[in-house]
């Protein structure tokens, strides 16, 4: 079994394996059609297929006799499910290797903080590669503050550094992808005079603009509307504030016209096979330039893409999360790593306002060790993984004062568990209720309580117990509450 975390891997990785082992691998992943996964499952079942080839779901593959497991790139989010159930394909995964007696192998050039400490522990076994395949060179990294941009009078997202690489790889014939991982033109609207900024009316978030339809949209519950020609409450201009993949590709074009650009992102993929065929186009028609998301930023190997950009290297750095870091830091090395695969040697161009940022300088010189050394000791200061484990329950509701009394009276239930033991040090820790990073999405209002203790059978039950209660709970209605385990989001 082969899991890989984005879809848009499995057209290469299919290539591979069916040039070694033929018809014997199926293909597991949703962006195939129901039919078409159920004859692939069939294939596993039957035994007609002996390798299992797909995302997070595949892990859930019938193959009997189940000898080896690998999990490629296993520091990624994706690989936790965020709808019910809420499983870890890392978790079922070791599971399923220790049932049937087989191995499991997690690679990774950025592994996890908890999965390095359990292989520095002795608990995972760990083996290292000291150099690139085929012994390349890594990529020349340059980076470049965007401050100094801004003071020499250029407002756009492609730095002038940046455009020179463009235009030398242009010259060249060579390739270059360019990574900023937020869709649409910008990523909000504001009025320059009242300063009021458009929401959702569904969501408690800004409205992101999409200059491909001219709309205002949500992205968490899918609402939008038509950009008005002025600011609805007093009339004044509106200004276009942050990029996204769209507005990269616009200007772009104006950089240099006539030159092919293809984007990749959740709007132009949504068709069956709507990576593959994007990626196809990339490496056969040879694209100069490929925008896009995270989608592009892990696994993908073109010999002859020999420049990485990244439009915003801080995107993902200051966000309310203990992972904010590590994403960050894996990120950038992964996509840094996209260039210079082939005999042709690689750059990479990181823009970022905070050059100085300890993950953004050890990203730049692809210094995992160094990284690992500084956020181990961060999260054991904190108490966050892999020392203790984060239990979040988030109640949800459309009267708000309902949801935040759910999560007081869930709260006092935990305070009393926690106040009977005796150990001080090793007490479970409560923190909130508090909104969630996005408190309103849909309609419904969303509150979190966290506890802070190791994941043991005794605190999966309380949590179970609880849950039970708060569903048959008759003085509060009509909120619902679910819990997760160490959460990415």
């Amino acid at each position: 079994m082969v899991l890989v975390p984005e879809i848009a891997l499995t057209p290469q990785l299919l290539r591979i394996f069916t040039a070694y082992f033929g018809c014997e691998v199926a293909v597991l992943h949703s962006s195939l059609r129901a039919g078409e996964r159920y004859d692939e499952w069939k294939r596993l079942r039957a035994g007609r297929a002996r390798v299992a080839l797909g995302t997070r779901s595949a892990v859930f593959a019938p193959l009997g006799n189940l000898g080896l497991i690998i999990l490629d790139e296993e520091q990624e989010g994706s690989y936790k499910s965020e709808n019910p159930p809420r499983y870890h394909a890392r978790e079922v995964a070791k599971y399923r290797c220790a049932k049937a007696g087989g191995l499991l192998v997690l690679g990774s050039a950025t592994p996890s903080v908890e999965s390095m400490y359990l292989a520095q522990s002795g608990v995972y076994h760990l083996v290292t590669l000291s150099k690139r395949y085929n012994e390349r060179a890594l990529p020349a990294v340059y980076v470049t503050d965007m401050k100094e941009e801004l003071r020499a009078g250029n407002g756009s997202s492609i730095s002038a550094q940046l455009k020179r690489e463009l235009a030398s790889n242009l010259e060249r014939g060579e390739q270059s992808i360019l990574f900023l991982n937020r869709r649409g033109a910008s990523r909000m609207v504001s009025c320059g005079e009242c300063g009021e900024v458009p929401v959702c009316p569904r969501c408690s978030v800004h409205l992101t603009y999409h200059s491909a339809n001219h709309r205002l949209m949500c992205h968490y519950c899918g609402y939008s509307e038509p950009l008005p020609n002025t600011c609805p409450t007093c009339g004044g201009t509106l200004n276009f504030i942050g990029a996204g993949t769209q507005k990269v590709q616009s200007e772009l074009e104006e950089l240099f016209p006539g030159v092919e650009i293809l984007r990749m992102d959740a709007d132009t993929v949504s068709v069956a096979d709507g990576h593959q065929k994007l990626l196809d186009r990339f490496q056969k028609g040879k694209v100069p330039i490929l925008v896009g998301t995270q989608m592009v930023a892990k696994g993908l190997d073109f010999e002859n893409v020999t420049l990485v950009g990244v439009i915003a290297a801080d995107l993902a750095l200051y966000v309310d999360s203990f992972r904010a870091s590590e994403r960050t830091f894996s990120l950038l090395t992964q996509v840094v790593g996209r260039a210079g695969r082939g005999e042709k040697s690689g750059r990479a161009v990181i823009q970022t306002y905070t050059p100085d940022n300890d993950v953004i300088r050890c990203a730049a010189i692809q210094d995992y060790d160094r990284f690992y050394a500084q956020e181990i000791n961060l999260r054991r200061l904190m108490d966050y993984p892999p020392f203790r484990d984060v239990f979040v329950l988030t109640a949800s509701g459309i009267d708000e004062s309902a949801v935040f009394r759910k999560c007081q009276k869930l709260r006092r239930s935990l305070e009393d568990w926690a106040a009977a033991w005796r150990d001080y040090d090793a007490r479970p820790r409560l923190l909130g209720p508090a909104p969630a990073s996005v408190a309103k999405v849909n309609n419904r209002y969303r509150y979190r309580l966290t506890l802070l203790c190791q994941n043991t059978k005794e605190v999966r039950q309380l949590i179970s117990t609880l849950l039970i209660a708060a569903a048959n709970d008759r003085e509060i209605r009509g909120v619902s509450v679910f819990a997760d385990v160490n959460p990415y989001d």
